[in-house]
């Protein structure tokens, strides 16, 4: 297996931790063990399992930590979502990063799916 920080997944999902951080930024200062908590803990989750992962001994175990990640980046969405229904943020803030994340999880789910197929 290659070094996590070599899967363009990994990368990815690296880079939208850090434009979500910087958008959370602007949330309310009451939210900060609320809502900012929630979307940087659910989404530093998908880089986090796909790192963890990687060094699984066994391909089926790798899948797992992948599910994971896709959990935690559906996760990660619906906070954005909801950062933008509460109108702590705009539609054009977190538009993007919603696409980002639609694109990473489609890139998720393709690996899981071969990784599965290799443990076969």
């Amino acid at each position: 297996m290659q070094r996590y920080t070599e899967l363009k997944v990994w990368e990815r999902s690296h880079a939208l931790v850090l434009r979500i951080y910087r958008l959370s930024r602007a949330f309310p200062t009451e939210e900060r063990f609320g809502l900012t908590s929630q979307v940087r803990r659910a989404a530093t989750s998908v880089p986090g399992n796909i790192a963890e992962g990687s060094k699984c001994v066994s391909n089926l175990e790798f899948a797992r930590f992948l599910n994971i990640a896709e959990r935690s980046l559906a996760e990660a969405d619906y906070y954005l979502l909801l950062a933008r229904d509460l109108q702590f943020v705009g539609e054009a803030d977190v538009g993007p990063l919603r696409t980002e994340a639609d694109e990473i999880a489609r890139m998720l789910h393709t690996l899981r799916t071969k990784v599965e197929q290799d443990a076969r």
